[in-house]
């Protein structure tokens, strides 16, 4: 049974875990059933519960698609760097817009 529950799943293609001080970044590439590629970033922090006297893990998890790299390396590149330098970058302020084509409603349409 547990075979069958798993066959939707795919493990990660490619996983890499970097320590930094108390908290572990999990960078895992997946694929979907339609076999595109994605990214997982997982931030793990260990905890302890008063309530339980004992430790857990504090997960939490971001889903990149590579339809989204670019923009994502942009910001996080922008991000560093006023990190680094405290200069704001020359797009500063001005969100990016996605732009849609409407096609006009008719009156036809409404039936």
């Amino acid at each position: 049974m547990e075979e069958n529950e798993n066959q939707g799943r795919k493990e990660e293609m490619f996983s890499r875990a970097i320590r930094a001080g108390k908290r572990t970044y999990f960078f895992d590439v997946k694929e979907t059933r339609g076999e595109d590629k994605y990214l997982t970033i997982t931030e793990s922090k260990r905890r302890f519960s008063n309530e339980e006297g004992k430790f857990f893990y504090e997960k939490h998890k971001l889903f990149l698609y590579k339809e989204d790299f670019e923009k994502f390396i942009k910001g996080l590149e922008e991000s560093i760097e006023f990190v680094h330098t405290g200069k704001l970058p020359e797009n500063y302020g001005v969100e990016e817009h996605v732009e849609i084509e409407i096609e006009p409603l008719t009156f036809e349409d409404l039936g």
